[in-house]
């Protein structure tokens, strides 16, 4: 072959990849010469915050990665992988497509859902549930209209076609995410956990093998464009916006599905950022190996393709496998069979280099350890300080809100508020029911619940973060988020097992943004620690801001958690919803003179400035032991958690299903206002039919959680203090239909 590494690369080139000065010395370094073109965009992609976490990888080891279900930790795979018994494993992941979905929502979202079921079903397991987890801007202005119907609309007709349902996920507005949407798709699939395939290339001589759909000029270098700030030139970047194509990847799932019962995989791994570059380069470092790969054996939609164009093509729906060899015919017939690209690019070497061939000349030889996480990719740890705001929040006090005399229109105002109201209008667009495993659509629950078909169990899953919380006060706010999702799964039946995150903040230069990055850190590993819910992976997402004029605008800081349970009797599933009329009503666990950061007083008293609510680890944890007590007791037959909205919020959700109404007092030591709409933590509204109230008492006297009698549930009538609130239907009605006339308007 003609050894030829041409046109030395420029340190300018570099910059405009995105690559640093002293970055391109060190590639300098480690090849020992200077790099050309295509060697250096290489780099720029895998070593972009994107795929190199190298400003966040230093905290990220300080996260928990250990827990008694733990199979597949943080950084093994492609996702991590938790034991839900009887010889299963659960493999579920989160990731975000904040900056394609700025600037296509469609495709933007769209391509989000189809890649994170890849990492899924690229590990042998069949994804069985997704959930989402979005944030935009002021629902009034007419951008953040248009990106609301596109990622919806885009995260509907991909997850419907390719028939997986979605089974739940959060909404949350704030004028912070007006040029920066997040779009965070959850992914979970069931897997035998002897079956499970490893992104990891061995056996020098192995084919190695690019499966599934053609490459084309989409998602260019789409990983750096992700690691750079939203500003008025960033329409020039829709290259880098990836187009998917949701009926390729259910041939690639089934093709992919019957490949696994073979013996003919050594390794795979989905090709997501940066493409064929990090596929190749992770598979390699991670089996201490090298590859030799011909570009222009690449199947490509579009001709005159260039070599770094080709490497750093995210186009969708594609996959690297490495094959045993002599087995080549296998993958060539099951992916024949789904009519699928399946074509022999290269092979596996003992040199530890990725050597990129095109038509016979050598175009890049790297090694592959230079390029990863872990191994030759710069790690920093960036300054960060206390912003001002961060005391200023703290001087807040509910001594200088005079308490309002209008509640009633209030609580009317409140639950159609946008990150209050009824998310119909969205999940209305997806597919909950295909697969016959959600559990949740006829019997709501906090959490969703997934059928685990052939056993007892099922899955418990939710998605879980209060922007404005972590804003407040990054290490509580974060600490807050996790908490609400384990309470979420409690509250459902299940026992909260791990975690996966999606990291979402503004630009880790800014010493600010960075120290919010830094609390968030702090405060999950702290909260995982208590509930035992080690994290097994995630990704972070930086640089989510808008530059204006020389202004940085970063969004509210947005660690989103993702949590799995498993509900181990499927048969004790809790539903938050109101039984029967006379059944008694009691709120567990402590209620406060508290609404700091709550909706309530945002949105009624325009007040952003507060701290973040009231919470106590410690109180929250044993909460958590109670409520599971009392649905393995079935002491209580509904249970919901207090929180966004507050009580009167909770309230009126558990009513909603049977239209029930509800008659209670309020505590006469807590400002009203408070007792109804305050936000603090570590509160569960539960109903208990008059047959079990000895049981539920004598239970809880024994407990050190306190509980308190609101009242009881009535036929359909809504009544605080002997004063009447209207009726469930009415109430119902406009919770029901706020978000679509916002959006409709």
């Amino acid at each position: 072959m003609q050894q030829t590494i041409k046109q030395e690369a420029t340190l300018e080139q570099a910059i405009d990849l995105g690559l640093r000065a002293d970055e391109f010395e060190m590639i300098k370094e480690i090849l020992g010469r200077t790099p050309n073109f295509t060697e250096t965009a290489v780099y720029s992609v895998m070593w972009s915050e994107h795929c190199a976490y190298k400003n966040s990888i230093l905290y990220l080891k300080k996260l928990p990665k250990d827990g008694p279900h733990m199979l597949v930790k943080a950084g093994e795979e492609n996702a991590g992988m938790v034991d839900i018994g009887d010889g299963l494993g659960c493999v579920f992941k989160i990731e975000s497509h904040n900056h394609p979905s700025a600037l296509e929502p469609y495709q933007g979202a769209a391509t989000g859902v189809g890649g994170i079921n890849r990492d899924i079903f690229t590990m042998g397991a069949r994804p069985i549930a997704q959930l989402n987890s979005l944030r935009f801007g002021n629902i009034e202005s007419a951008r953040t209209k248009w990106l609301v119907r596109g990622v919806v609309k885009g995260i509907g007709d991909y997850g419907n076609a390719f028939g997986i349902p979605i089974v739940g996920g959060e909404v949350f507005f704030d004028d912070s995410f007006n040029t920066n949407p997040l779009v965070n798709a959850f992914s979970a699939g069931i897997i035998d956990t002897k079956k499970i395939i490893s992104a990891t290339a061995k056996g020098p001589g192995n084919p190695v093998f690019i499966v599934g759909s053609s490459t084309g000029k989409d998602g260019i270098a789409g990983a750096a464009f992700a690691s750079k700030d939203i500003t008025e030139d960033s329409a020039n970047d829709l290259p880098s916006v990836q187009v998917g194509d949701p009926f390729m990847e259910k041939l690639l799932l089934e093709a992919t599905m019957e490949l696994a019962e073979t013996d003919a995989i050594v390794g795979m791994q989905d090709m997501g950022a940066a493409g064929i570059t990090c596929s190749t380069c992770e598979m390699s470092a991670a089996g201490n190996v090298g590859m030799e790969i011909h570009l222009d054996k690449v199947p490509m939609r579009q001709e005159n393709m260039l070599p770094y164009e080709i490497l750093l093509s995210e186009s969708q729906e594609r996959m690297l496998v490495v094959v045993q060899k002599g087995k080549e015919d296998i993958v060539k017939r099951i992916f024949d069979k789904w009519d699928l690209n399946a074509e022999e690019i290269g092979v596996v070497t003992d040199t530890g280099r990725i050597r990129y061939y095109m038509n016979e000349a050598l175009v890049g030889d790297v090694p592959a350890v230079s390029l990863v996480l872990g191994g030759g990719a710069p790690q920093y740890e960036r300054e960060f300080k206390e912003p001002a705001y961060f005391q200023e929040y703290k001087k807040f006090s509910i001594d200088s809100i005079t308490e309002p005399s209008n509640l009633k229109e209030i609580a009317y105002q409140l639950i159609q508020r946008p990150n209050i109201a009824s998310k119909r209008w969205v999940y209305e667009q997806y597919d909950s029911m295909v697969g016959t495993k959600n559990m949740s659509t006829n019997k709501p629950s906090d959490a969703a619940i997934v059928n685990i078909k052939e056993t007892n169990k099922a899955l418990a899953m939710t998605v879980d973060c209060n922007s404005r919380y972590v804003h407040a006060d990054p290490e509580i706010g974060t600490m807050i988020a996790v908490s609400e999702a384990a309470r979420n799964i409690v509250c459902s039946g299940g026992i909260p097992s791990a975690i996966t995150n999606c990291l979402n903040f503004g630009n880790p230069y800014n010493p600010e943004s960075y120290w919010q990055f830094v609390g968030a850190i702090k405060g999950m590993s702290t909260a995982c620690l208590k509930f035992g819910t080690p994290v097994t992976g995630g990704n972070v997402s930086f640089y989510n801001q808008t530059v204006t004029n020389g202004v940085e605008v970063p969004v509210f800081p947005t660690p989103t958690i993702g949590m799995i349970g498993i509900v181990p009797d499927k048969n004790k599933v809790m539903s938050l919803d109101f039984k029967l009329k006379g059944d008694l009503i009691f709120v567990v666990g402590e209620c406060t003179n508290d609404i700091s950061s709550s909706e309530y007083l945002v949105s009624h008293h325009g007040i952003t400035a507060s701290p973040a609510p009231y919470f106590d680890l410690e109180k929250e944890y044993d909460l958590h032991q109670t409520i599971a007590g009392l649905i393995e007791n079935e002491f209580i037959n509904a249970a919901h958690d207090v929180s966004d909205g507050g009580l009167f919020t909770t309230l009126v959700e558990m009513s909603f299903p049977r239209e029930l109404g509800f008659d209670i007092e309020t505590d006469s030591e807590i400002r009203t206002d408070a007792f109804l709409f305050g936000e603090g933590q570590g509160r569960v509204v539960i109903s208990v039919s008059e047959e079990k109230e000895d049981e539920f008492i004598e239970f809880m006297v024994s407990s050190s959680v306190s509980f308190t009698l609101l009242g009881h549930v009535t036929k359909g009538k809504l009544q605080i203090d002997g004063e009447h609130f209207g009726f469930i239907t009415e109430a119902k009605n406009l919770y029901d239909n706020a978000l679509s006339k916002h959006l409709e308007n």
